[in-house]
């Protein structure tokens, strides 16, 4: 494999490919989308809803709270998560904006 020269790429374009490395598993797109579907849960509650062991679900959360998709504060003993709305809307703003340039764009 080649080595990644990531530093030759601006501070934007790492950030988005970062978020969609974590995003590229389907295991991460089922706890994101669960994670849509209710206010906030505990990791037990997202156990419960994959076909995955506790420590899978565990590595896939820390994957996603590491790139900041993700918020989870401690709450008595279990740790509650849920969507950081700061990093979807950046997320957001950037598919936006290759959505409008391809609309505009003429194709062959």
């Amino acid at each position: 494999m080649g080595i990644s020269k990531t530093e030759d790429f601006t501070k934007r374009q790492n950030e988005i490919a970062t978020l969609m490395k974590a995003l590229s598993h389907p295991a991460r797109i089922a706890i994101i989308d669960y994670l849509l579907s209710v206010d906030t849960c505990i990791c037990g509650d997202i156990v419960n809803e994959l076909p995955l062991a506790q420590a899978t679900v565990s590595q896939h959360l820390k994957e996603l709270k590491n790139v900041g998709l993700i918020k989870g504060s401690i709450e008595g003993n279990a740790i509650c998560y849920c969507i950081n709305e700061k990093t979807f809307v950046k997320f957001q703003d950037y598919l936006s904006g290759i959505f409008k340039k391809i609309k505009v764009q003429a194709c062959c």
